[in-house]
């Protein structure tokens, strides 16, 4: 790929996340709601603040974070703090930074989220591959049939049917959690283990609830690789039939899947913000959802330009590799 291309990339990049910031940015703003007001009037409501002290503090803590100015202003100075790498502090978790959340929460949304996209594109792709594959047995085709019936069921459904029937009727695995009550979290097995335990219902729910467009999209590019020149030709030289499956026919169906590889962790953000918090895990999409809650604004615009730029650059990385995925592509 050349230069100029790697460069028009990267330029649509910065456009993308310039969009993706200011839309956050005014989204907040159509609201009439005012979250150093609503912070102070509940602090009120249980310490006994007189009128005009809350009228003083609120005036103070709006000059604080800039909310007394216009929104040209406002908007100038979140864009200029976005360039400094700098994306404030929590409103209503005040004095922690926004950096500081989104470091706390991100492990836990890594270990759930970027797992469970892999195990589901790896196991989605090989079911597909050999529920197209001919010289598949029939039974090992027909494998592949349950899991494109959960396409139809949203992943947060499916959590809640397993938490239902799985946690609580037959109390097997955690109702939620990060980990057990009174477990202080340590450098061990046993600590991993039960962390391993309390996701495992969250991870299942995405799991099954992404595989089948995994196994429908590779089944359908596996029917018309079959009747390509080269996997006909290796055929004829007479090759092996897993030789022939392997680097002639999965390689070449994987390209597509590819590139919907970085798309699928889009989409699994969108289930996990809210699988997170039905299962009270403390990631990323906690953080959010609790910001939006409390109209939190710096929090809403840290998180959603994380994920926003992480999204977009696996989009990025993925079309500057592609040449190298598939030799014949050069522009």
């Amino acid at each position: 790929m050349s230069i100029r291309k790697i460069i028009e990339r990267l330029l649509f990049l910065v456009v993308v996340i310039w969009t993706a910031s200011t839309i956050t940015f005014f989204i907040p703003r159509i609201s009439s709601r005012n979250p150093i007001r609503e912070r102070f009037g509940q602090l009120a409501r249980t310490g006994g603040f007189s009128p005009d002290d809350l009228e003083i503090i609120i005036e103070s803590y709006n000059q604080k974070f800039g909310l007394d100015k216009p929104l040209w202003e406002q908007y100038a100075d979140y864009i200029g703090s976005i360039a400094r790498l700098d994306l404030g502090v929590s409103l209503y978790q005040y004095p922690k930074t926004v950096s500081e959340l989104i470091q706390e929460a991100i492990p836990w949304t890594l270990g759930l989220l970027v797992v469970t996209t892999i195990l589901s594109f790896i196991i989605g792709n090989v079911l597909g591959a050999v529920a197209a594959w001919p010289r598949a047995p029939r039974w090992l085709r027909s494998i592949a049939t349950p899991f494109i019936l959960f396409m139809g069921v949203p992943p947060v459904l499916l959590a809640v049917f397993l938490l239902f029937f799985v946690a609580f009727r037959l109390k097997a695995l955690p109702l939620g959690g990060a980990y057990s009550i009174g477990v202080v979290p340590n450098q061990s097995l046993k600590f991993y283990l039960d962390v391993l335990r309390h996701q495992l219902l969250p991870a299942l729910a995405l799991i099954f609830g992404t595989v089948g467009g995994w196994v429908l999209s590779m089944r359908g590019m596996g029917v018309t690789i079959q009747g390509e020149d080269y996997v006909l030709f290796a055929e004829h030289k007479g090759l092996s039939g897993f030789t022939i499956f392997r680097d002639y026919y999965l390689r070449n169906a994987l390209l597509p899947q590819v590139t919907g590889f970085a798309l699928a962790l889009g989409n699994m953000v969108t289930s996990g913000i809210v699988i997170e918090q039905l299962f009270g895990l403390p990631g990323i999409g906690t953080v959010l959802y609790n910001a939006i809650k409390a109209n939190d604004y710096l929090v809403i615009y840290g998180v959603v330009l994380f994920i926003t730029i992480a999204i977009a650059t696996l989009m990025v990385l993925v079309e500057l590799l592609y040449p190298l995925i598939d030799p014949r592509i050069r522009e």
